[in-house]
């Protein structure tokens, strides 16, 4: 029976892939200790913690002795009735936390109608005919790439490193130098020269790749281009970054070619609550670091670079927008929240999700008030409390401590407290309005 309870508390699934970090460095680790059924493993990378109603980690109510999972608890009062219409009775977003040790796959997420294009063609890899645009917000600092970077410094960069600009080939960088020079305004004209790089790029002989990358590497260590501490970038230079992110890459995934898409596509270093947004058909790739990350509903991944698995380059080619600019635009850092004091919200521009953030010192309060659709809270940090009216009109009030998750239905009233005396209380809270 779907629970009368407008707030539930879910036990929720960690993920181990090769990439997680490891044991209790893991904020995964960390957060999924919280349910009492999970036993850390200091050899075991946690990479992921899943909170929603997808079937391969469907979260489970915790005060049921049955373990409900959520998916049948959802009903048409606790998701809203437009909700409720519009997604067929289920949570359209799947929230996760991340905790990355090992870089992600160079990717791009299909949009709507590739999705469903993909998915009658090649179901086996492409599960469902869902686009899937994310978001992430940095809980620790987080290093990714997203998006092409400025044509200059493209272009600077096929001048900077020989072995950038012997794999790509002469003829194809000239021709792009050359675009670049005319400071051409023709935005078309600008992204088919940059994709005429990409395409280059991704599509070298493997042979070609390892040579190059060969040379590269040992030119870096022969000529100290790394600074002196391991990952200090005491000079501060973003060559010496540069050339750091490389021998980096390189040393994860040996002969890939996505060790040079460090000279095409932004690099950007989050800082905690600062976020990035991942739309349909763009370029991006998680480096190292923790986050809460929010997503559509869809498993559709389309790879390139720095993955073991299937790489589909003739897909992800043609599918970019090939979109450029300054990594510094890609940098969102929340809004205020209404008339709250102490929560901003990162709104991308679609309509499956937003995520609010909730920081509090101890003792202080915050009322979100009822949002019109369903949500989910995590407690990142700290811990306090979480107030509501519940059933018969009466007010509850629960620990909310760090790990715990939360379902919150759709109109209703929640206050969040932080314990005194006990530091500050982080929450990021996905919902769809």
């Amino acid at each position: 029976m779907p629970s009368a309870s407008p707030v539930i508390r879910l036990s929720c699934k960690s993920q181990s892939y090769e990439w997680g970090k490891l044991g209790s460095d893991s904020k995964v680790a960390q957060l999924a200790a919280a349910s009492p059924e999970f036993k850390s493993d200091a050899a075991l990378p946690y990479a992921e913690l899943w909170m929603g109603t997808h079937p391969n980690g469907a979260s489970v109510s915790i005060d049921s002795p049955a373990r409900t999972p959520l998916r049948e608890l959802l009903t048409k009062e606790n998701l809203g009735a437009k909700i409720h219409s519009q997604y067929g009775g289920d949570l359209p977003f799947l929230f996760k936390v991340l905790s990355i040790r090992k870089a992600l796959s160079i990717q791009a997420h299909p949009d709507k109608q590739l999705a469903a294009d993909l998915h009658g063609r090649f179901p086996d890899i492409y599960k469902d005919p869902n686009h899937k645009p994310e978001m992430a917000v940095a809980l620790t600092p987080f290093e990714a790439f997203i998006n092409f970077r400025p044509l200059h410094e493209i272009r600077a960069h096929l001048r900077e490193f020989p072995e950038f600009r012997a794999l790509i080939g002469d003829e194809t960088a000239a021709a792009f130098e050359s675009h670049v020079d005319r400071k051409d305004e023709d935005i078309s004209k600008n992204k088919g020269s940059l994709k005429s790089l990409f395409k280059r790029l991704m599509e070298s002989k493997q042979e070609d790749i390892e040579k190059q990358l060969d040379i590269l590497i040992k030119r870096i260590h022969a000529e100290q281009k790394l600074s002196t501490t391991k990952g200090s970038n005491a000079n501060g230079s973003e060559s010496v970054k540069l050339y750091e992110l490389v021998d980096r890459l390189h040393s994860q995934f040996p002969n890939d070619v996505g060790s040079f898409c460090a000279f095409l596509l932004n690099y950007v270093q989050l800082q905690p609550g600062e976020s990035i947004f991942l739309a349909a058909n763009e370029p991006h790739a998680y480096l190292s670091g923790d986050c809460v990350e929010c997503m559509a509903a869809s498993d559709n991944v389309i790879r390139s670079g720095l993955t073991p698995k299937f790489k589909d380059v003739d897909t992800l080619v043609n599918c970019l927008t090939y979109n450029h600019g300054p990594a510094h635009t890609q940098i969102m850092r929340g809004e205020p929240y209404q008339a709250t004091k102490h929560s901003v919200l990162y709104d991308p521009p679609i309509e499956e999700f937003s995520i609010l953030r909730t920081t509090l010192a101890g003792g202080e309060s915050e009322n979100v008030g009822g949002i019109d659709g369903p949500s989910i809270l995590v407690v990142t940090d700290g811990s306090g409390a979480l107030k509501y009216v519940g059933e018969e009109g009466k007010e509850v009030e629960v620990q909310a401590q760090t790990g715990y998750v939360f379902f919150v239905a759709a109109g209703t009233n929640v206050t969040l407290t932080g314990a005194a005396n006990k530091g500050h209380f982080t929450a990021y809270r996905a919902f769809c309005a």
